[in-house]
Formats: C-alpha cells, structure tokens, sequence
C-alpha cells in the first residue's frame, strides 16, 4: 500500500498533537511538514500567541520539518485565502496529496477546509472526527502528554496559564467544551511521546486582547498568557 505524502496543519495545541499522534502510529501518510501560521506582526503562532521560537522548539523535538505560513495581523478572509492558496499549490507541485488536522466537530469548518483544499486538488483528513471532547482529553493525558493553556476567553482568565491535568475538566463552568473546540481557550502541548524532549519555557507577563469578531459587528477578546523561551 502506497504512503500518501501530507502536510499536518499543526497549531502546537493538544488537539492538533493527539491527532499527529494518532497520524504517527499508523503510518498511512507519510507527513513531510507540519505547516502553522504566525502573525508576522508579533512572530507568534496566529491565535494561540506562542512565541514562533516555541513553536520551532516543538517540530524539531518532533523531528519533522516546520512549514511556516507568515500572516498580518488579524488578516481578512480573502487575505487568507490567497495566502494559502498559493502556499498550498507550491506544496502540491512537491506531490503533496493530503492535509490533515484535528479538529472534532466544527462542520461549517471542516466545510470550508474541503472546499478550499479541493480547488488545489488536496484531499483533507481529520483522524478526531466526531470523537467525544471528553474522551479525547483524557486519552491525550493517559498517553502522557502535558499541555497548557496559553489563551482564553473572557470569563476564562484564571485557566489562562493552567496546566492541564484530570482535576481541569470538572473546573470548568458549564457549557465550555473540554477541549475548547469552540474557540473558548487554546493550549501549547510541552512533551509526551513523539517529543525527544520537553520544551522548556517560563510563565511571562498576561495580558488581554480585544479584536472584532469576524461579522464586525462585536468585540472579542482574548487573555494571553506569555510562555517565554527556557
């Protein structure tokens, strides 16, 4: 059986790594880069706010390339599109057939994903599909990873910063998913078992940040918490 070659879209966060994870161990695609977008503004990992030098730290401990996507600060749909577009054709051109993320259950995502991979002529792969949120974070803990929590919502502050054990899930105030999939926080996955060794950092300065929301029509916002390198 061939090994189809693909690119992982990887967000250094703890869904995107349980499914690298899954990806690894059965060994039918064959991925030559992890891709990520950064903010070119702030050279960090775009929404998470990981300092792009943690994100290098992460792919080489995983020993697989990094694809880094630059992006402007809080770019426009079409802004995106292009970029990506153009970005994926040149890695279709070097024989990538796939792309692969982790996310769960966001249909209208996952929806726009195809679509847009299909226009290039990629095929898109989601190894968590339609696994329950639970489940999924106390599979990614039993396996040994350790992750934190480098932004979230208002409301969410004081997790903000938190390492994620088994107590995490019964702390949450009702209706916010466990593993965040509907944008209510974000994490930054420091070792386990496709790591040669964890990633070192230090907690920084937290901070919030407010953006419009994609319609215009509100203000969103995020608190931040600065993991800084060693």
């Amino acid at each position: 059986m061939s090994i189809a070659p693909s690119i992982f879209n990887w967000s250094g966060g703890k869904d995107s790594c349980l499914a690298l994870h899954h990806i690894l161990q059965h060994q039918i695609f064959d991925i030559r880069y992890l891709l990520t977008t950064v903010s070119e503004t702030y050279d960090r990992i775009s929404m998470h706010g990981v300092r792009s030098s943690l994100l290098v730290q992460q792919t080489e401990s995983i020993g697989l390339p990094l694809y880094q996507v630059n992006l402007p600060e809080m770019p426009d749909m079409d802004t995106y599109d292009r970029t990506m577009y153009t970005q994926l054709t040149a890695l279709k051109a070097q024989g990538i057939t796939h792309s692969i993320f982790g996310d769960l259950f966001l249909e209208d995502l996952r929806a726009y994903r195809e679509s847009k991979l299909a226009e290039i002529g990629l095929i898109a792969e989601f190894p968590l599909w339609k696994r329950d949120t639970t489940e999924v974070l106390n599979e990614f803990l039993s396996l040994g990873y350790k992750t934190i929590v480098v932004c979230a919502q208002r409301g969410l502050e004081n997790f903000c910063g938190r390492v994620i054990d088994e107590q995490f899930i019964d702390d949450l105030p009702e209706g916010i998913d466990p593993c965040g999939e509907n944008g209510e926080f974000h994490t930054f996955v420091f070792d386990g078992p496709i790591f040669k060794k964890p990633i070192k950092f230090s907690l920084g300065e937290k901070v919030f940040r407010s953006f419009p929301s994609p319609d215009g029509n509100a203000e969103q916002g995020y608190w931040y918490i600065d993991l800084v390198d060693g």
